[in-house]
């Protein structure tokens, strides 16, 4: 049975806090924090496409809060700007950092205000979420034909 899209998308925000806290937590073994930093930055990047391509659109069709949106969005862009940058950080724990602050931050907000206003609108949140597993498991296809 298909999750509701809410708790998949928690779901994502859980895995990766827990993601930068193994990043924290590798030590000085740079491979290994490298890695890590990696596997958060696609994870990021899937949780954004996602939620642009399918959540955003169904928010703003239930919702309606273009405000909150283009703010998202805002933070969105951010955070992709931010993990161009780690592949060539000099400096990859502070590049985390920053990376890690922007997506608590955004985490947070998502959580408090933009995740209690489409369930409190009526969303569909369990059509949305079978049309985020769908787009997943077509990314997750793409991948490995690659």
């Amino acid at each position: 049975m298909a999750q509701d899209a809410l708790a998949l998308l928690e779901a994502d925000h859980q895995r990766v806090e827990a993601l930068f806290r193994e990043f924290k937590g590798a030590g000085g073994d740079r491979a290994a924090r490298f890695a890590i930093a990696q596997v958060i930055c696609s994870e990021l990047a899937l949780h954004a496409m996602v939620e642009e391509e399918i959540f955003y659109p169904a928010f703003a069709h239930a919702v309606g809060d273009e405000q909150m949106l283009e703010h998202a969005r805002i933070e969105h862009q951010k955070m992709k700007e931010l993990i161009a940058k780690v592949p060539d950080a000099e400096n990859l724990e502070g590049a985390m950092e920053v990376l890690m602050r922007t997506v608590m931050h955004h985490v947070e907000e998502e959580r408090r205000e933009m995740f209690a206003k489409a369930r409190a609108s009526g969303m569909e949140l369990a059509t949305v979420g079978r049309r985020i597993e769908t787009r997943r498991a077509e990314v997750a296809q793409s991948v490995q034909e690659a």
